[in-house]
């Protein structure tokens, strides 16, 4: 959140004056929030779910965050076009890539 600074809203938006962020966390994936969230989802459930409940929990947040993704994807390279698709080809949207 720090790296996106006045760009972070809840809402999935374009804002006048809005640059393409690709530093900091964003230099190694496109949505490091959604990984940490993802990170903190396993982490929990490993200590306190059954492992039932922790797929189910695994399983929405990926399809949920999947739309969220490409929602909000689709908006980014509606207002940076080429800009976008160069960052989307050379940095991963969820995992990292291994070094």
């Amino acid at each position: 959140m720090r790296a996106l600074g006045k760009h972070w809203t809840y809402k999935a938006r374009v804002i006048e004056g809005h640059e393409l962020v690709t530093r900091g966390p964003y230099s190694l994936v496109r949505n490091p929030i959604y990984l940490g969230m993802f990170g903190a989802i396993l982490g929990a459930g490993l200590v306190f779910a059954r492992w039932w409940t922790l797929l189910a929990a695994v399983v929405l947040f990926l399809v949920g965050n999947h739309i969220r993704i490409t929602a909000e994807e689709r908006l980014l390279r509606e207002a940076f076009g080429a800009k976008f698709d160069d960052y989307a080809r050379t940095v991963p949207a969820f995992l990292p890539r291994p070094f």
